[in-house]
């Protein structure tokens, strides 16, 4: 299939490329890496006046390192991430995330922000970012803005991104010595998008208990879950296999999935199930080493 027609332009500043987009308006649709864009142009689910391509925009593929954080922009490819050894010691959970993306030559071209944009519940970073309390700036005409990634992911393929506005920067916490962190899918074949997917962070106190935990869910419900209350219900027991495991059915038991013809709601509920105490139990082993 052919996509519907458009204009096409490649500005060669953030400026130029935000001028357009306040032009074209909601008509008009931003391409980064296009591994999401360009399938559903070329099935016209998406049928966009313009393409803005900000490949050419200088300055948005980076990682960079502050005192407690790490910024990456927008234009920095998966694979990218998921080989960074700033990213890797840091942030270990979203390189983790970042292999698990599609196949090699997906990786070699999609991106961060793009991803984010798209916000597919069933995609590696939106999960990641959310479960990692990750901030997310966008620059509009004359301004940009943080977005708490909390606040950022709507509904299914929904955010809070403006028609007129460009996700430039990601910044993430980096982890402590004493956290874990670790990232589990289940999908039909190597590469597909997860069925069910789980983050999690776990940061055990010196006498084995439970200090602080993190998990996110993705994939069961129209964007991704962030079970805080429920983690943070579980602060102060002993950490190990029993902790895990009622943690887990916790989660079966608080998650209510979408229900489709070919993945019913019931066998996703089994996959949180399965994949929370997995995760949970790998986080913790690497915070114990």
């Amino acid at each position: 299939m052919k996509p519907a027609p458009f204009r096409y332009h490649s500005p060669g500043t953030l400026d130029e490329a935000l001028a357009l987009l306040a032009e074209h308006g909601a008509g008009a649709k931003v391409l980064a890496g296009g591994q999401s864009l360009g399938p559903m142009m070329n099935m016209r689910l998406a049928q966009p006046d313009a393409l803005v391509d900000i490949n050419a925009i200088a300055g948005l593929d980076y990682v960079r390192e502050h005192e407690k954080t790490i910024e990456i922009g927008a234009l920095t490819r998966h694979h990218a991430i998921a080989t960074s050894p700033l990213v890797r010691a840091a942030c270990p959970l979203l390189a983790e995330a970042a292999r698990q993306i599609g196949h090699y030559a997906i990786r070699q071209r999609g991106t961060i922000g793009g991803s984010l944009a798209h916000a597919d519940p069933a995609a590696q970073f939106p999960l990641a970012c959310a479960t990692l309390g990750a901030e997310i700036t966008a620059a509009g005409a004359g301004r940009t803005r943080t977005i708490a990634a909390s606040e950022f992911f709507l509904s299914l393929m929904s955010t809070a991104l403006e028609p007129e506005e460009i996700i430039v920067s990601v910044t993430l916490p980096k982890a402590p010595t004493s956290e874990g962190q670790a990232y589990v899918q289940f999908s039909r074949r190597r590469g597909d998008f997860a069925i069910v997917a789980l983050a999690a962070t776990v940061r055990p106190d010196a006498g084995g208990h439970i200090d602080q935990v993190r998990l996110g869910v993705g994939g069961a419900t129209d964007r991704p879950m962030v079970l805080a209350e429920l983690a943070d219900c579980t602060r102060g027991e002993k950490a190990d296999s029993g902790w895990a495991a009622r943690l887990a059915k916790a989660a079966y038991d608080a998650v209510a999935p979408i229900d489709t013809p070919r993945v019913p709601a019931e066998f996703r509920r089994e996959l949180v199930h399965v994949l929370t105490r997995r995760v949970l139990v790998t986080a913790l082993e690497r915070a114990r080493r």
